[in-house]
């Protein structure tokens, strides 16, 4: 009986005329596609074949799909040439139109961090990670993301009965007040811009973007330090491979490790990394071209006798067979200094040790100027050694430059604090501090001392012997032997945590295009790199900005706002950014954190360029930076600011509401302030320094101490942290 009703089932004279009717369906929806393309490519009748060759079938997509709404949910298989097909952007009240939306129903545990808007470029663009704080519609539709970063802005700026003339007069004390506490959901959850209920300068914030959220800094509260929050943005966590072991690798060799001999040069910095970690600029690491040739050293610098990098390049018929060097000259280097003024090292000792160990140069300097500190707990200098020295620094500097021939290599740990005491540049570089990345990522650095514990097994830094601080000669073959052991052992071994890679080489390299934005030849969402462009104020190659397609150095945040927009469109003659612009533009505006006395003052990182502009400056250009003169409310005169820093708001709402309303659809735009008021925290700290450096001081007694640190300034500088890493953002899809 069963296997009557299966048989019935599947002969029966229904089911076969159904599938029937399907067979004939689809031959005329194929007949129709194939004339489709036959009229819209005007084929010749003699082309049949071809034609009939490169013919499309059609398909179902997959329901992940389905919110592509490509073609009713059809995608096409090609099996000839393909043809592009561009796709139409979809119109602002079309159900496909990308956005970024957030709900109060959601249940944030804590403020939304800076990395968090890093992750959501990543996930729009490339292979980040579903965000957990916000909802992300039709994600294949966005054409462009727009990140502008704005020191300086504060969340009590939005208050509706803010007085700008006497904003910046608050006590540490009041000032802690404008930073929420984070203990309930009320302080870092997102808040309503409402245009009524917020003061005049900033209310076309209201008009871009619906929401205003609270967004914590990178940093540690435990130490009482803010990381630096452009690293934290353009420093994406590098993947792990599907096979990699979670947490970091041990130390000691794994069960079945295999040592792999690498020659030191696998290890040579890169242009790009001794940039953006503040190494001084060789002439080599630049572009050939007018800018190389008109490259002049700062006065009293000098740079190695290298014109490229290929001079470094040593034949292989001249290398010796299993040579670690390569035929390189190898030579460790470390510095001593002593302070010549405030925050003013001078160079006082200078080592060079060869591959051998053997020492190549050792040599006490005396500084132009006189110096104020020893620092002999550090140094191991004392004023006996150095009185009566008679080498100068101009004296090293002609030693070296006939040491460091274009094939000489320098190792050393954070080498660019020492080239910069010593005033010169090279371009061939190992850096035990790079070589072995901190477990947390950049900005950290281990010490030397840690990395001599950890992957050496032997104590260095102790003091004790001749010099009662860190002996150069010491440090420079600790450095060597660190160098050595990772060449013994290969790349992969004692590598720990990855530090991280830089956002716009990401985006680079596995920048995502999908069927909505790239034709059928994306179909699916196939890697495809997206191009980027990155602004900056003084030269935006010389920090992590260099790894975008584009880079724009600008003065002024007039030149940022022009440049932004240059970067979105493109071109007109298409001869250096192309027509249609680039994927991701990265800027930074600066005038207000000029303004407001952030910039430059608490040494946040190395990616200031140069020192901020003076304030009437500042409050001047504000000024003179209104509306367009074709704005329509441009005939009617502006009120009156009450203060530089209430004209300075006003210009940059102005600007921003300009960028906005000049973006394509389907862009995403993200400003944020990457930090709160850093001001007392920098002061803070300063002093917790000056008390460590005369508490450690031999010899020194409490009562005596110029600064007295206790729980009561411990407790100080964590308040003062929370207010630095109180920033705000904001998020809106064009």
């Amino acid at each position: 009986m069963g296997k009557n009703k299966k048989k019935t089932l599947e002969n029966g004279p229904g089911l076969g005329s159904i599938v029937a009717h399907i067979q004939r369906e689809a031959e005329a929806i194929n007949n129709s596609l194939d004339k489709a393309s036959h009229s819209a490519n005007e084929v010749p009748a003699d082309s049949s074949r071809e034609l009939s060759d490169s013919s499309s079938s059609r398909k179902r997509s997959s329901v992940h799909d389905a919110d592509e709404n490509d073609d009713d949910g059809w995608q096409t298989i090609e099996r000839g040439r393909p043809v592009k097909k561009h796709k139409k952007i979809p119109g602002a009240d079309s159900a496909n139109y990308p956005a970024i939306t957030f709900s109060h129903q959601a249940r944030l545990q804590a403020k939304v961090n800076l990395a968090s808007f890093r992750d959501l470029i990543l996930y729009i663009f490339a292979d980040g990670t579903a965000p957990q704080w916000v909802s992300v519609k039709h994600r294949p539709q966005f054409r462009k993301i727009v990140a502008i970063m704005v020191p300086g802005l504060e969340e009590a700026m939005f208050k509706q009965n803010v007085d700008f003339s006497t904003f910046g007069d608050l006590t540490p004390d009041q000032a802690i007040n404008r930073v929420a506490d984070s203990t309930s959901p009320d302080d870092y959850y997102p808040r309503a811009l409402k245009k009524d209920q917020l003061p005049e300068p900033l209310q076309p914030f209201a008009d871009i973007f619906p929401l205003l959220w609270p967004v914590r800094a990178p940093g540690d509260d435990k130490y009482g330090k803010l990381h630096s929050p452009m690293n934290a943005m353009l420093t994406a966590p590098a993947p792990k491979s599907k096979d990699e072991k979670k947490g970091a690798k041990p130390v000691s060799d794994p069960h079945g490790w295999q040592d792999q001999r690498t020659r030191i040069t696998e290890f040579l910095a890169s242009p790009e990394e001794l940039i953006e970690n503040g190494f001084p600029t060789h002439p080599a690491m630049l572009p050939e071209g007018e800018r190389r040739d008109s490259f002049k050293d700062p006065e009293g610098w000098v740079h190695t006798r290298v014109q490229t990098l290929e001079d470094g390049v040593v034949p292989e018929a001249e290398i010796q067979q299993g040579s670690i060097t390569a035929g390189r000259e190898v030579l460790a280097l470390d510095c001593e200094m002593c302070m010549t003024g405030e925050s003013e090292y001078s160079l006082t000792r200078i080592s060079l040790v060869s591959w051998d160990g053997e020492v190549v140069l050792d040599e006490l300097v005396k500084p132009d100027k006189p110096i104020i500190n020893y620092v002999t707990q550090f140094s191991g200098i004392t004023k006996e050694m150095l009185d009566p020295v008679t080498t100068t620094l101009k004296d090293i500097q002609i030693r070296l430059l006939k040491l460091l021939h274009p094939r000489a290599i320098l190792v050393g740990h954070s080498l660019e604090s020492d080239l910069k005491a010593m005033r010169l540049s090279h371009p061939f570089i190992v850096d035990t501090s790079l070589l072995y990345p901190h477990p947390r990522g950049a900005p950290l650095k281990s010490s030397l001392k840690w990395l001599a514990q950890k992957y050496l097994n032997r104590e260095v830094q102790k003091g004790g012997g001749t010099l009662a601080g860190h002996d150069s000669i010491e440090d420079a073959r600790t450095c060597l032997d660190l160098v050595k052991k990772k060449c013994e052992k290969g790349k992969a071994w004692a590598t720990g945590d990855v530090q991280g890679e830089n956002l716009f080489k990401r985006l680079a390299r596995v920048g995502t295009a999908y069927r909505a934005t790239a034709g059928p030849e994306a179909t699916g969402g196939l890697p495809k790199g997206k191009t980027s462009a990155a602004l900056d104020w003084g030269d935006a190659t010389r920090s992590a900005c260099n790894a975008a397609t584009f880079t724009i150095s600008c003065k002024t945040d007039a030149e940022v706002e022009a440049g932004v927009l240059r970067a979105v469109k493109g071109d007109p003659d298409g001869l250096e950014i192309p027509g249609g612009g680039v994927d991701f533009v990265w800027a930074r505006m600066r005038e207000l954190e000029a303004l407001q006395g952030w910039w430059n003052r608490n040494k946040l990182s190395g990616d200031d360029a140069g020192g901020p502009p003076p304030a009437e400056d500042i409050a001047v250009a504000a000024a003179g930076s209104g509306v367009d003169g074709d704005d329509e409310t441009s005939s009617a005169t502006p009120p009156t600011p009450s203060s530089p820093l209430e004209a300075c708001l006003t210009t940059l709402a102005q600007r921003l509401k300009r960028i906005h309303d000049a973006l394509p659809p389907c862009t995403a735009l993200f400003v944020f302030s990457g930090s709160g008021d850093p001001r007392e925290m920098s002061r803070l700290q300063g002093l917790q320094a000056q008390f460590k450096k005369e508490y450690n001081t031999p010899g020194s007694k409490w009562d005596q101490l110029s600064v007295k640190w206790t729980d009561k300034e411990d407790q100080a500088l964590r308040r003062a942290v929370k207010v630095a890493r109180g920033g705000i953002g904001f998020i809106t899809v064009k």
